[in-house]
């Protein structure tokens, strides 16, 4: 499904900044994958890659057979489709409810009434979150923000999710939380690149993990550890 080839990306400034060097990976349809190591290993660039909001300086990045580096402006809705994104600051609208966040995402895409009112209610059911689709984001806890992004993300039933730090801003009692529903929505077939430092998330997962470091892939083991 998804294929990285000899991918770099390189930032030109006073002095050149390398985040991916010479990156090559597969990811199978249906795969959660941990994507580790430090701040300033690349995990994130690789996933701005993914979405299409950088282009890799070489290198080939390839999306159910369609080459990402070759994708227009007009075709970038389309793909953007197939890939739900959350990230670590939930990024909510303040004066929207749960409902109206979610729904937006489908406004901006085209989507019918119709089709608004009846997915938003079926995947804030899937997070848990049906009895607070009227709450504000500041009526909510930082884990049910989180849950509402998650569901925003899934809310187009993406092929692929794209979880950048979800659990940065959040206790240890939401994280684990945040990660179950994670795996939860991989067992009904969405596949999951969960980006993170934390060592005891991935070390718990015991599924595959990607880790970079320096821009560089240094481990790809199926069930790994974070060991840097």
């Amino acid at each position: 499904m998804i294929s990285f080839e000899n991918v770099s990306k390189v930032y030109n400034g006073n002095s050149q900044c390398v985040a991916l060097d010479d990156i090559t990976l597969r990811i199978k349809p249906q795969e959660f994958v941990s994507l580790a190591g430090p701040s300033g290993a690349g995990k994130s660039t690789l996933l701005k890659l993914l979405i299409c909001e950088e282009k890799p300086t070489d290198g080939k990045i390839m999306l159910d057979n369609q080459n990402l580096n070759l994708i227009s402006m007009g075709e970038l809705p389309k793909i953007r489709r197939k890939i739900g994104m959350v990230f670590q600051d939930f990024r909510l609208l303040a004066n929207r409810t749960a409902h109206e966040n979610i729904a937006f995402a489908m406004e901006v895409a085209g989507d019918k009434n119709k089709e608004i009112e009846q997915d938003v209610p079926q995947v804030l059911d899937v997070v848990g979150l049906a009895d607070k689709k009227d709450y504000f984001p500041h009526q909510l806890s930082g884990g049910e923000k989180q849950r509402i992004a998650i569901a925003r993300a899934l809310v187009h039933r993406p092929s692929v999710i794209l979880a950048d730090e979800p659990t940065g801003n959040l206790d240890l009692l939401n994280t684990w939380d945040i990660i179950k529903l994670l795996l939860k929505i991989n067992e009904l077939g969405t596949t999951i690149i969960l980006a993170t430092h934390d060592r005891e998330i991935i070390n718990n997962l015991s599924r595959r993990v990607i880790t970079l470091d320096k821009g560089k892939l240094i481990r790809d083991e199926q069930q790994g550890r974070y060991i840097l």
